[in-house]
């Protein structure tokens, strides 16, 4: 699974980033957590308000932080 955090290091897309890792490692998943700083690529996304979350090149959170478990949800959602 290839995880990408899209903000410009505002204080909510750290912490995304934290939960990020924290549901991963909660949920024992391998995940490539990689983080997208350039805001002409995070637009590409369709992103209007950061953070954004990305998984497998696909939007599935944008403008706001998630619970850890709302997140790990997610991420179970979106395994292959």
């Amino acid at each position: 699974m290839k995880i990408k955090v899209l903000g410009t290091g505002c204080p909510r897309c750290q912490s995304l980033e934290k939960t990020v890792i924290n549901a991963c490692a909660e949920l024992d998943l391998a995940a490539d957590i990689t983080k997208e700083q350039d805001i002409m690529k995070i637009m590409q996304y369709g992103v209007l308000h950061t953070p954004g979350l990305v998984i497998d090149e696909k939007l599935v959170l944008s403008g706001r932080v998630p619970s850890v478990q709302e997140l790990k949800e997610i991420l179970i959602k979106n395994m292959k």
